[in-house]
């Protein structure tokens, strides 16, 4: 967006400032009386955070942080995530994105959690998701708050601590009455000495060596003793201050906020004579992990002495506070640096400054761990965790099946009744339930990613889709293409299951001439080819062309869509009545993919008898798929591992080599040859 576009967007009585040439924001300003104070600051998330969404391209979100780091508007300008392209339509998306005005980056911003919710003024809060679009919502929420947060460091004086989910928790429970020797014993309290010679030593070589007469004077004297106390943990700030002291600093504080007191006794001071009360001490730093935390003083006063030992009473103390936003974690350790500054000459003095650094580190007792990174992917593993269960056991089942299939497929109505039930588990359950369809998007999104050199983990917003994919990539090496397309597919499973009611009601399914049909076979080819091309040159008509796929509307949305979309899902249901699941042999650029990727098998695991092809074609003829060659080979690439063939090679009155086997040592069985449909394998003996 270009200035025009922000005056447009924030109109009077704001002001659009000039655009950052350190970092692509927009201040937006106020008149106030005479002055022109900054109120917010605008911005777009794919300059700051471009994290792809489920289609492989970014959201682009108009944002309006204000100072305090608030959320005063949120837009979405641009996004390519399929449930909203057509499928839900973007209303529910722009009711998601409004639930963040008046949210603050301070405040933990869940998205269906029960904590919190109605409530938002906690530090947990809660939003509403959005049904079947829980991966985008996700990445959507992340992209906002990620590029808000780089915001905040750089320009409200948030630190560059972790995520205020993942960072440990003072517990506040634990406490045990203890005096100022206790406190150190328990290591509440950490004392540091430093000598003079320990500063002479710091300025040797420097314009500042030699410059404190006293400290070359009595150098094993004291320079300074710095003691430091976490005041906000209950064990500390309930022993040394008074009750009334202790109620009044929890209410001068925010939640997630640390009052740290810090005291000085010696020659040296550690706020200096021109140390004003309220302010960021000069001499004092602190940080965490390398990152620099804002300490500022709380201008405390207390109406009771702090309960020190005598030696202390009159000693240099003050307390400060870290804002929650910082992200200081009580968990690791702090670093202090006391900051000492000599200067040589009069008139231009020349001056060198030194830290003198100490670290301290809260006892893990009174410290409890971050919660788990609820606005990121890691929750939505854990949230679904029994849906995974039930995936990985179901795939574990499959998977042995497979490894076997002489062994159900013995038993031809045991093996229908596996097949159909398990047709049923991934309509039902992979794909109106747990919404696990794979589709071309998963190409195109990846191919999108990585012509772009953008993070691939968009993907783990979507578990199960993983899942599937993970379980497939192996299933490509073992049995090829077919695995998926043959059992895992919602898709599939529908037009599989239409086309055995369709049989049912007395529909005869049509065979596509083998010339036709090996032509045909090759469009899926073509529609992947043009598919990946687009997404190479063009995401908004990559967008148009993976609608070639039903799987949206029939699978994600159940349907509940616009007319031409749902007459093109239901006309596919159709045809594959007709032609047995026409639309995975001719079309599916899934499934085109699938084929290439297929190749990577290393087996030939459906078990072939030399007489198959030469003279018997038998299971060439019953196969539905026709991936079955005159020669009797499989050919893997068109093979949905239905398995009849394997009926077929197992039974002695189906196969024709066995029957001629068991003519030849006197057997005698009258055989009825029924042309084999899918799972309609009979047999009949006498």
């Amino acid at each position: 967006m270009d200035r025009a576009a922000m005056e447009k967007a924030f109109p009077s009585p704001l002001i659009v400032g000039e655009k950052a040439s350190d970092l692509p924001v927009w201040p937006i300003l106020k008149q106030d009386a005479t002055a022109t104070p900054v109120v917010a600051y605008a911005f777009e998330s794919i300059d700051l955070a471009p994290l792809p969404g489920f289609s492989g391209t970014p959201f682009n979100l108009l944002v309006l942080l204000d100072a305090k780091g608030r959320f005063m508007d949120v837009r979405v300008l641009s996004q390519h995530e399929p449930v909203f392209l057509d499928g839900l339509g973007e209303a529910p998306m722009h009711a998601f994105v409004e639930q963040y005005k008046g949210l603050s980056l301070t405040q933990n911003i869940r998205i269906g959690a029960p904590q919190g919710r109605g409530d938002r003024s906690g530090s947990n809060v809660s939003i509403d998701g959005v049904a079947k679009a829980t991966a985008s919502v996700r990445i959507l929420n992340q992209s906002l708050l990620s590029a808000s947060l780089k915001v905040a460091r750089a320009r409200l004086g948030f630190g560059e601590g972790r995520d205020p989910d993942l960072i440990a928790h003072i517990r506040p429970g634990v406490f045990q009455p203890l005096d100022w020797a206790g406190l150190q014993k328990a290591g509440l309290v950490v004392s540091r000495r430093f000598l003079n010679r320990d500063i002479e030593q710091a300025f040797a070589g420097t314009v500042g060596e030699g410059q404190d007469a006293q400290a070359l004077a009595r150098p094993e004297e004291r320079f300074v003793d710095l003691h430091f106390a976490w005041l906000s943990v209950p064990a500390v700030g309930r022993n040394l201050l008074s009750p009334a002291d202790w109620e009044a600093l929890n209410r001068s504080i925010e939640p997630g906020d640390h009052a740290l007191l810090l005291l000085a006794e010696g020659r040296y001071s550690m706020l200096g004579d021109d140390f004003v009360r309220g302010a960021v001490p000069d001499r004092l730093t602190l940080q965490q992990q390398k990152l620099p935390l804002e300490m500022r003083d709380l201008d405390t006063d207390l109406k009771q002495p702090l309960h020190l030992p005598e030696a202390l009473k009159g000693a240099e103390w003050r307390v400060f506070r870290v804002i929650g936003a910082a992200g200081l974690d009580p968990a690791q350790p702090l670093d202090f640096g006391l900051q000492v500054t000599r200067s040589k000459g009069a008139i231009y003095p020349e001056k060198v400054r030194r830290s003198f650094d100490f670290s301290v580190r809260l006892p893990e007792a009174y410290v409890e761990a971050g919660a788990s990174d609820s606005k990121t992917w890691h929750s939505i593993w854990i949230s679904r965790a029994w849906e995974l269960a039930v995936l990985v056991l179901a795939l574990a089942v499959l998977a042995v099946v497979l490894s076997r299939p002489e062994r159900l497929s013995r038993h031809p109505q045991r093996l229908r009744w596996f097949r159909n039930g398990y047709l049923l588990f991934t309509l039902g359950f992979i794909g109106w339930f747990a919404q696990g369809q794979l589709s071309v998007v998963n190409l195109t999104a990846l191919l999108q990613a990585l012509l772009a050199r953008r993070s691939l983990d968009f993907f783990l917003y979507d578990p199960m889709t993983v899942s599937l994919w993970a379980f497939v990539a192996l299933s490509f090496v073992l049995w090829g293409r077919g695995t998926f397309c043959g059992w895992l597919c919602p898709f599939g499973a529908l037009q599989d299951l239409s086309s055995q009611l369709a049989r049912r009601l007395g529909l005869r399914a049509r065979k596509v001439p083998e010339r036709w049909d090996a032509r045909l076979k090759r469009v899926k080819h073509v529609v992947l080819i043009v598919i990946l091309l687009s997404a190479c040159l063009s995401v908004t008509w990559t967008d148009r062309l993976v609608e070639v796929e039903p799987f949206k509307t029939s699978i994600t949305l159940n349907f509940v869509r616009a007319w031409p979309y749902v007459l093109w899902a239901l006309a596919l249901v159709g045809f594959s009545a007709f032609f047995y699941k026409g639309y995975c042999r001719y079309l599916c650029p899934l499934g085109a993919g699938m084929v290439w990727l297929g190749r990577l098998r290393r087996f030939d695991w459906i078990a072939r008898r030399s007489e198959c092809g030469q003279p018997c074609q038998r299971c060439r003829s019953d196969c539905a798929y026709q991936a079955i060659e005159r020669s009797g080979r499989v050919d893997y690439d068109e093979c949905f591992q239905c398995l009849d063939c394997v009926v077929i090679y197992e039974s002695d009155s189906l196969c024709v080599p066995r029957i001629q086997q068991q003519r030849q040592s006197g057997r005698a069985r009258v055989i009825r040859v029924i042309p084999l449909q899918p799972m309609s394998i009979q047999e009949e003996t006498t």
